[in-house]
């Protein structure tokens, strides 16, 4: 799920017959699909919350191999996602497929790790905490909607169906010029620089019942995030150079400055 502060469209170089075309476009619709209904199931799985595996639920192993088990099935998902993110393998698979499938494919890819990720899961049910005040697991509940609200709010106030794919598909019914990377900074963006990755984390975390295997999977996850904020960051500053550069000074990474805000 790779945040992105500029257009991801690429140009259509080749040209495909309609038939082509056609197939490419519901390609891209069928991967987006696949993708929305696994990034729901992943807000049950971290809720336990109306999908048959949670992530609290299975059957137990050992704590041992629970958790290398575990450690092996986020590795995956890191390895998998880092990969196909790099613009050097961008490059190698274009060779490939056309263009307006690349995206499509690296959504299709993620998603289906991240379902093996679940389908897999080792449950770890030794409790860490346990919030029994109504009105404690109230608040937790809040945050864990707002945190997967702010995901989609994010991804929809860049560019949503650019960012999963949708839109290159389409797009390629057209005939256009290369779209030059544009910056922008819409809303969210100008209190943090990943809003995105900020509203992932509150939902990994927010929970009146936290598990060794729940926090395992959240704990993994955000250093994840974080490093791939590091890693996506160079990119953006080869991309925009001072522009950006400038957006980091101004903007906090993930936790906003609300006292500067207030003044400003």
């Amino acid at each position: 799920m790779k945040q992105s502060m500029h257009s991801l469209s690429t140009a259509v170089v080749e040209k495909p017959s309609l038939i082509s075309k056609v197939f490419i476009f519901m390609y891209g619709v069928l991967c987006y699909l696949f993708f929305f209904g696994v990034i729901l199931y992943l807000i049950g799985f971290m809720g336990n919350l109306l999908v048959p595996k949670g992530v609290d639920t299975g059957t137990s192993s050992s704590l041992m191999s629970a958790l290398c088990i575990n450690i092996g099935l986020i590795a995956l998902f890191g390895v998998q996602h880092s990969v196909m993110a790099r613009p050097t393998f961008k490059a190698w698979i274009t060779q490939y497929l056309p263009q307006s499938m690349e995206r499509s494919t690296f959504v299709l890819m993620s998603s289906l790790v991240v379902a093996f990720v679940m389908w897999q899961w080792q449950p770890m049910t030794e409790i860490v905490w346990s919030i029994k005040n109504p009105i404690g697991k109230g608040i937790m509940y809040g945050l864990f909607a707002m945190g997967w609200g702010l995901l989609f709010l994010s991804t929809f106030l860049i560019d949503h169906f650019e960012l999963f794919g949708l839109k290159q598909g389409f797009q390629q019914f057209k005939t256009y010029r290369p779209v030059t990377p544009t910056f922008k900074t819409p809303w969210l963006y100008k209190l943090v620089r990943h809003p995105m990755m900020v509203g992932i984390m509150i939902g990994l975390w927010a929970t009146p019942l936290l598990t060794i295997g729940h926090g395992l999977f959240a704990f993994s996850m955000t250093l994840y995030i974080l490093i791939g904020i590091h890693f996506e960051e160079k990119d953006l500053v080869k991309t925009f150079g001072d522009e950006y550069r400038a957006y980091q000074k101004k903007v906090p990474k993930i936790i906003p400055d609300l006292s500067q805000n207030k003044k400003s």
